[in-house]
């Protein structure tokens, strides 16, 4: 009996596919039963990272419009105390006669700045100060990929700063942040050994995280918030999985004992380009691989997250390079493509997906990219418990996707809904039938407040900007990397003079109201203990509904 369901399913699939290839239009129908529920669901989007400090947090305020801060909680900032003389926290960087010249001047700074945003410093300390290395190379990042020749000298200088940090913002301030060892820890773009062999790499690395991690211990306490971010979807130089068994079975490289702190675990997840996936592990499939090897070695208490990702490429290439400065396009279909990672990365029971940049012009200023409008919407369902949802019809084209992520929030009474039509190619341009029937917590015969935000073209400026490309001449040679991203009010992006000056002076004011979402309010009633809703999502769009 079993073997003819699955053919009737398989039959049932075929012929669902082959019907919505020649309809054009897709169907899903999801039961949802909010009565019965599950985990709490976390911010997923409440992290940034941040490629170089700079002085970019000095005085920094938020975006009154458009605030990124409603939803991010934690700035990463990457390599920040080392690696280049730029970055290396000293008087003088170049000086080799002293090595405890420090100056944590530009790190407190820009703690100080994120703090006065509401948010909370995630410091990724490394690299390695060039001046603690002998024959110092530097790597793919242009960092020094040496561990130090003292590994004490360098425990001293992660002491320094965490003191500098405590005698600016107090312990108690302190103890709630987060910090790091290095970026992409076992990536020999990043960090190896000086005999470049993988075994010598992973000893260097385990001793240089031992030491860092105790030299926080030693100011901040036992329980400072402490991890360390892998590259995990790719092959790095060793597997990633040791270093988890060090710290949780290993002697401890600083202190002698058994095992070191860690209470988070992250990697980074990249797919090539729209259209084509990363090479290795899916997003569900990397979250097992981490959590199976953590819970091997008795890691049973530490969270998991993302620390960097999206896209790396994108599908045209500017006059340099044809990678995404944000790892983001500004297509309608990274909506979709954004609601369909953050639901896997929500279901694999990660903590966060950490981002790059939201806005036009970063965090900080410029107006909504398409990401932002998921991002502002998706956190919303923190806090609340996911509900259950079957997927109960199917009628889907080949390789198009759909996903219902579901909450229901006892405190506020408020039921929360997303769905998204996707398939990996910007040429998809087929509509989507979704069918939601819900079984709802809330009283019958209630008349409910049904508030939808759809995430489609109407909120995104970038279909208009590829048009304007044409009518002004803005070729792809304007931009330094791809044209494809939506970052634009910087010069990464959209470099060239000419253009920049059509940009601003005749195209952005009206680019920042077509970024505009508009809410629509509605009602309804709960008839027989359920609320019945449908939509049609176009490509790549996004559908948000919140019932209270």
């Amino acid at each position: 009996m079993k073997f003819f369901t699955t053919v009737f399913t398989a039959i049932s699939v075929f012929f669902g596919s082959f019907i919505a290839l020649f309809s054009g239009t897709s169907t899903y129908n999801y039961r949802i039963d909010a009565t019965s529920t599950g985990g709490v669901i976390p911010n997923i989007v409440d992290n940034i990272n941040v490629w170089d400090m700079g002085t970019q947090f000095y005085n920094a305020t938020r975006n009154e419009k458009y605030d990124v801060y409603k939803f991010v909680k934690y700035v990463q900032l990457m390599q920040c105390t080392g690696g280049t003389y730029e970055r290396d926290l000293f008087k003088d960087p170049r000086d080799t006669s002293t090595l405890t010249d420090y100056d944590f001047t530009r790190l407190i700074n820009n703690c100080r700045g994120i703090l006065g945003l509401g948010a909370k410093p995630h410091l990724k300390l490394g690299g390695v100060p060039i001046k603690y290395t002998t024959d110092a190379v530097l790597g793919g990042f242009n960092m020094n990929v040496y561990p130090p020749d003292d590994y004490n000298v360098y425990y001293n200088y992660i002491k320094a700063m965490a003191l500098a940090l405590v005698d600016e913002f107090g312990l108690d301030e302190v103890r709630t942040w987060r910090f790091g060892c290095m970026t992409e820890y076992e990536n020999a773009a990043w960090f190896y050994a000086k005999d470049e062999t993988p075994k010598s790499s992973l000893t260097a690395y385990c001793k240089l995280y031992d030491y860092t991690v105790q030299a926080l211990i030693d100011v901040i306490g036992e329980d400072v918030f402490v991890g360390a971010h892998c590259m995990g979807v790719t092959e790095g130089l060793w597997d990633e999985r040791d270093f988890l068994k060090h710290c949780g079975t290993g002697k401890n490289y600083a202190t002698g004992e058994k095992g070191a702190r860690i209470c988070f675990v992250s990697a980074s997840f990249y797919d090539s380009r729209p259209g084509k996936y990363t090479k290795g592990f899916t997003l569900p499939q990397l979250m097992r691989h981490l959590k199976k090897a953590a819970d091997k070695y008795g890691l049973d208490n530490i969270i998991f997250g993302i620390d960097e990702g999206r896209i790396l490429s994108g599908v045209n290439s500017g006059k340099d390079d044809d990678a995404l400065d944000a790892r983001k396009t500004g297509y309608t279909w990274q909506a979709a493509y954004d609601a369909r990672l953050f639901k896997q990365a929500i279901d694999s029971g990660m903590d966060y997906f950490s981002s790059w940049s939201f806005l036009t012009g970063g965090n900080l200023s410029g107006y909504p990219t398409i990401s932002y409008h998921v991002a502002n919407n998706i956190y919303k369902f923190a806090g609340g418990r996911q509900a259950k949802v079957t997927k109960t019809h199917m009628n889907a084209g080949f390789k198009i996707e759909s996903d219902c992520l579901a909450s229901w929030d006892e405190d506020s009474q408020t039921l929360r809904l997303m769905a998204y039509n996707f398939k990996n190619s910007l040429e998809y341009d087929k509509d989507m039938k979704v069918n939601f029937d819900i079984k709802s917590p809330l009283p019958d015969g209630k008349t409910v407040t049904v508030i939808k935000y759809l995430v489609n073209d109407d909120c995104n400026f970038f279909d208009e900007w590829l048009e304007d490309r044409k009518t002004y001449g803005i070729g792809n040679d304007c931009f330094s990397w791809s044209p494809d991203d939506a970052c634009i009010d910087g010069t990464v992006t959209l470099s060239d003079s000419r253009a920049r000056e059509i940009y601003f002076s005749k195209l952005r004011d009206g680019y920042e109201e077509c970024a505009r979402l508009t809410p629509v309010t509605e009602t309804a009633v709960v008839e027989n203990g359920r609320l019945k809703l449908s939509e049609t999502l176009g490509a790549g769009n996004v559908v948000f509904y919140e019932i209270h």
